[in-house]
């Protein structure tokens, strides 16, 4: 949620905001009008509960009738407080859910525009000429066969459409890129966390997922609660409610987690194979800052997700994520896009999301300031998952059907340098 105090101060910079992400810019006067009502409902419980308590004390002093009389007015007056109490927590929550509607304020410099409005930022590694190599490029769907490593049809016989078997070397591989990517991180002062996948719905809207792709979270209505699409969302109510201290530093953390996504408006894409599934595994990053270095916590992420691309020897890109494309809850959003050989193209295979205090005013996560506390920020960013199998087994292809292994895999493959097609 945004500091109602910014809103109050400057309307049109929100405003500019809802624009830039594609959303209404007169939501803002909403709010601001449902602002003013619970401000003007609270001063009346306000004077009513003043008016109560000065009264309590004639009543003390008084005698006889016009202590009567001071009783009735009393009883009359506890009916007005008591009115008026539940106008103005009305008003709030009508306050509050208004402004939970409204997108994080993009940061400076991000781009205006949609999902294609993206800037290039830099390019990393130079895709293979396959064809000059004499390599006929399989997709990774085809290689991880060949290898004994992805079972499509399998996954839909047990569970539908969307969701696999990882067999053989195909699951010690995902266990590789896991393994690596946590130890990675924990060299890189994140502590190692197995999280939750459920959660309870306070969490999962404090995160700001319950907006516009709510439709692809899985909801077990009968427990009332959440499967998670990323260790983010436990991650970031695992201090809701809480005062932290950042004396330190920031505080940092690497999840580990099953995930679980709907994918419910991307009919028709990446559906061969495992780049768009219902059920994978990923390490997150999530860190909490003082909000003043979010944007140098926020690149730190970044170069920690690119150290882990170079070490899996991929060609990849940045992107700076165009301001309708963020998701509500981030005020920048960088991408990196490995290239995809099968496809001839870039695919998305992590991000990193600075959400200032966004979040932590959602969940009510803050730290000690000079006059009371304020909020803190939280930044996200994916250091390894599932689909990085697919980027890993098409760049990574040799002509005989095996599959070069980059040296950080190796130990937990047991040395391995080449995976070899099963007959």
């Amino acid at each position: 949620m945004i500091d109602l105090k910014l809103l109050r101060a400057e309307p049109d910079l929100v405003r500019d905001s809802q624009r830039s992400r594609g959303d209404d810019p007169a939501v803002v006067d909403q709010v601001l009008e449902a602002d003013a009502q619970h401000r003007a409902a609270l001063a009346d419980f306000e004077a009513k509960r003043a008016e109560q308590k000065s009264l309590g004390k004639e009543v003390a002093k008084a005698q006889g009738d016009e202590k009567q009389a001071l009783l009735a007015r009393t009883k009359e007056l506890a009916a007005a407080v008591k009115q008026a109490q539940a106008t103005a927590d009305a008003a709030a929550a009508r306050a509050i859910e208004l402004a939970r509607s409204l997108g994080n304020i993009p940061e400076p410099g991000v781009p205006s525009g949609g999902e294609d409005d993206f800037t290039v930022l830099r390019h990393e590694g130079a895709p293979r000429d396959f064809a000059a190599e004499g390599v006929e490029v399989k997709d990774h769907l085809a290689i991880g066969e060949g290898l004994k490593a992805i079972d499509m049809e399998r996954g839909a016989k047990v569970s539908g459409a969307r969701f696999y078997f990882l067999t053989g070397i195909g699951a010690r591989l995902e266990l590789a890129i896991l393994n690596a990517a946590m130890n990675l991180a924990f060299e890189r002062g994140f502590s190692p966390t197995i999280t939750p996948t459920l959660v309870r719905p306070e969490t999962m809207a404090g995160t700001g997922f319950l907006g516009k792709h709510a439709e692809e979270i899985y909801y077990l209505e009968r427990d009332d609660m959440y499967l998670v699409g990323t260790s983010e969302v436990a991650l970031a109510g695992y201090h809701a409610d809480e005062i932290i201290d950042l004396t330190e530093g920031p505080l940092r953390y690497a999840g580990w987690s099953a995930c679980y996504r709907r994918e419910a408006g991307s009919a028709g894409r990446d559906t061969r194979g495992i780049i768009r599934v219902h059920q994978f595994h990923k390490v997150e990053m999530f860190s909490y800052a003082h909000a003043e270095d979010a944007s140098a916590e926020h690149e730190r992420f970044l170069s920690i997700e690119e150290e882990m691309l170079k070490a899996l020897e991929l060609p990849y890109r940045v992107i700076d994520t165009a301001a309708g494309d963020l998701g509500s809850s981030a005020a920048r959003k960088f991408d990196c896009e490995a290239w995809l050989p099968s496809q001839e193209r870039w695919m998305e295979v992590t991000s990193t999301s600075n959400c200032t205090t966004y979040q932590a005013r959602r969940l009510n996560i803050r730290e000690r300031a000079d006059k009371g506390t304020t909020a803190v920020a939280t930044i996200n960013g994916t250091i390894g998952t599932t689909r990085w199998l697919v980027a890993l087994l098409e760049n990574h292809q040799q002509a005989d059907g095996s599959v070069y292994v980059p040296e950080i895999l190796r130990p937990y493959l047991g040395g391995v340098e080449y995976l070899q097609p099963v007959a």
